[in-house]
């Protein structure tokens, strides 16, 4: 059996991560011979999204079943499409995680634990308990900063910028509009030229302290914004696919895409060079005729 577990590091030492569309990594676990494959998320540092995105890579990956800490709903309707059982409450080390799993104490999630764009703009959280078994410590460690904003991004869909910028480092940029807007507001110093600046006198235990502190913030930043790059370099990509079997061209998906990728035609027909993956069609879809899925393009 093929089983998924978000963690916080590629081995089954790390923890599992409390957030699933914005975990480091997914760990794909058969649950017969332990066999690890470890995938880096490239779906974190998107403003939307994430979550379908992720569900839909676990749902091509062939995965049964989700161990995670957190679900939320557009996530989770698109694992009961998929058919994958998903289970929440989880933490503690992948490892403990699995063999929890194997014995079959788990229960499965009868819905998503909390609600859309969990996770967005806050570090890796504990966990709501649900009763599960505990797997091993509490608490995750560690954060993303102010994560990549929320604004309405690149040519219109939901990505990066609008937010509090990245950490301290990328300021508070005013997003990057529509048809590339106000830009990302880059500061003009750096966050550790800040502080040298405005912190004042401090004693040598607290200055190396902070200065610590800064060069994580730096290292999560340089994280992001290369898995951006990696995104964008790519010729594969998210587009949202009509499920004409069960659109009624009701118009709806059509109102709220932000990119203006959606043309009713008796049906919905969307144009997938325009189209962003940014799922805002799939959050309002009243049919669930809409699914995101990867495709290849030509560069």
């Amino acid at each position: 059996m093929k089983i998924a577990v978000t963690s916080t590091g590629p081995t089954l030492d790390d923890n599992v991560e409390a957030r699933f569309g914005r975990c480091p990594y997914f760990l794909i676990v058969d649950t017969d011979t332990m066999q690890l494959e470890a995938i880096e998320n490239s779906n974190i540092a998107l403003g939307g999204g994430a979550g379908i995105q992720s569900a839909q890579l676990m749902s091509e990956k062939g995965v049964t079943t989700v161990l995670t800490g957190n679900c939320g709903p557009n996530a989770f309707n698109v694992f009961g499409q998929a058919g994958i059982q998903v289970i929440v409450g989880v933490n503690g080390p992948v490892r403990d995680a699995v063999e929890q799993f194997k014995t079959g104490v788990f229960s499965s999630a009868s819905g998503p634990s909390v609600t859309s764009h969990f996770g967005v703009n806050t570090a890796p959280a504990d966990p709501t308990p649900t009763g599960q078994p505990t797997t091993g410590p509490l608490g995750q460690g560690g954060g993303m900063g102010f994560g990549m904003g929320g604004g309405r991004g690149m040519g219109g869909g939901r990505g990066m910028g609008g937010g509090r910028g990245m950490g301290k480092g990328m300021g508070r940029g005013g997003g990057m509009g529509r048809g590339m807007g106000r830009g990302m507001g880059m500061p003009s110093t750096s966050p550790v030229a800040d502080f040298m600046e405005n912190a004042g006198p401090q004693n040598p235990n607290q200055e190396l302290a902070e200065l610590k502190r800064q060069a994580e913030i730096l290292e999560q930043q340089k994280q992001q914004l290369n898995q951006r790059i990696t995104q964008l370099g790519s010729s594969r990509r998210a587009i949202a696919v009509v499920d004409s079997e069960k659109c009624t061209g009701c118009g709806v998906c059509l109102d709220v895409c932000p990119a203006g990728a959606i043309e009713v035609e008796k049906k919905a027909v969307i144009d997938e060079e325009i189209c962003t993956g940014c799922a805002a069609c799939i959050t309002e879809c009243p049919n669930k005729a809409i699914i995101i899925t990867q495709k290849e393009f030509s560069k």
